[in-house]
């Protein structure tokens, strides 16, 4: 195709004019310019341009069976017919909210949101409200949204207070948040026993998955449990990528431990906008109107995103002992397609996956933390996209995120991607001989 005929690229030039960056989100945007989206269909996006990519995004983990999933749209056209929003509640809020309280294990209430940033902002706020401390626990690479209080980076040394990692966030706002490095528990004992009395909650990706995927070391969560306990702190599992993606019940189930309060996101809305925050009732009812600790929204409990999650979490409740089995097989083999490809080329790369989640890092030391992640080689990675992308396999376009598995990845996708993988892998080594 003749470069001047792209009509990605004149999108987004067009897009530049009006939108900072040409992009919704950052994570969008990619050298020399992002392609643009006609329709997507089961593992397929299509393109404006006429190409289609196999996709390993999902949507940043969102579709688990795959784009327009028929189960899923035919719920959502039939709630379309009734009107798609009331303002009032409805029957299909409470029917929604009570199958998240039956498959995740802490939730006893719980509060619909509509993003993930919502989610953890109020799940904060409420922890603070029934702890009445001010002080939160985060984590190097963890990422909790786009809030003021957790879009922080650490200071100088493993305990010190997080400065903020975007303009326009005042310091003082940060002051309350202490940044530690992942997986190293000794740390947040320490922090706990000096400062146990003045800290809120400590909030957590079970499995960091916005920094490439770091997985937890084996008594890495439960520790964590137990410490919390000991000095009455709010343990909350920020799952808004992990719930539902590692087992019905999430990491909770996956890891069986039990957390005081958890987000949820992504998979519990079946590609629409829903996100929740929930927990142990005795928390939950410090949420307005029965509780101090106000949180409202126009869209919260919207009747297509309800009826969208509920058909989704039927549908994973169903057939959960067939679903999830195949996802973990398809990213186990596309992960160990990559790993073996690599020795192959004799690169340095560690690779990692859990249940439906996989990712690559190119470097030669264990991934254990945000600062293992950071010695990445983002140059190989970047050759290894832009290959990847030739070939019609479409992966987050960042070393420093996750891919996804979904029910609509068939053999013949696995079989066309890891043949991408080998030609990917082959441009990467012919470039770093050079």
């Amino acid at each position: 195709m003749n470069e001047s005929e792209n009509k990605s690229r004149t999108l987004f030039e067009r897009a530049k004019n009006v939108l900072p960056g040409g992009v919704n989100s950052p994570v969008r945007a990619f050298s020399p310019y992002p392609f643009f989206v006609e329709r997507a269909n089961g593992s397929k996006l299509y393109d404006v341009d006429g190409r289609s990519y196999v996709d390993y995004c999902n949507a940043y983990g969102a579709m688990i069976f795959g784009h327009a999933y028929p189960e899923v749209m035919e719920a959502v056209k039939a709630q379309f017919t009734k009107g798609t929003l009331y303002g009032v509640p409805t029957v299909q809020e409470v029917e929604f909210a009570e199958l998240i309280q039956k498959v995740s294990p802490c939730v006893e209430m719980v509060r619909l949101v509509n993003t993930g940033t919502e989610a953890t902002m109020h799940a904060i706020r409420v922890a603070r409200g029934y702890t009445g401390r001010k002080k939160i626990v985060k984590f190097e690479g963890c990422f909790h949204g786009s809030h003021d209080n957790v879009l922080v980076k650490a200071g100088s040394g493993a305990t010190t207070f997080g400065t903020p990692n975007s303009l326009g966030i005042p310091g003082d706002t940060t002051k309350t948040t202490i940044v530690l490095p992942y997986n190293e528990i000794a740390a947040v004992e320490e922090v706990l026993k000096r400062e146990g009395n003045d800290v809120a909650a400590v909030i957590v990706e079970p499995v960091l998955a916005n920094v490439g995927l770091i997985l937890p070391k084996s008594d890495y969560l439960a520790s964590l449990r137990k410490l919390t306990s000991q000095y009455g702190v709010v343990l909350i599992f920020d799952e808004i990528i992990t719930g539902f993606r590692l087992a019905l019940g999430g990491a909770q189930e996956y890891f069986n431990v039990k957390p005081d309060m958890v987000t949820l996101g992504k998979v519990l809305g079946g590609g629409f906008p829903v996100a929740a925050f929930g927990g142990k009732a005795e928390i939950m009812r410090n949420v307005s109107p029965v509780g101090g600790v106000y949180q409202a929204g126009t869209f919260s409990g919207n009747p297509v995103s309800t009826v969208a999650g509920y058909a989704v979490l039927s549908i994973l409740e169903q057939r959960k002992s067939e679903i999830y089995p195949q996802l973990e097989k398809c990213a186990r083999e596309l992960s160990g397609a990559l790993f073996d490809l690599a020795e192959n080329y004799r690169l340095p790369v560690q690779v990692y996956s859990i249940a439906s989640l996989y990712q690559i890092f190119f470097t030669d030391q264990e991934v254990i933390d945000y600062s293992c992640a950071k010695l990445s080689d983002v140059k190989m990675f970047n050759a290894y996209f832009h290959e990847l992308l030739r070939q019609g396999v479409f992966v987050p376009p960042s070393q420093f995120e996750t891919c996804f598995t979904s029910m609509s990845h068939l053999a013949g996708d696995i079989q066309l991607t890891i043949e991408a993988f080998d030609r990917a892998l082959s441009v990467v080594s012919k470039e770093c001989s050079v």
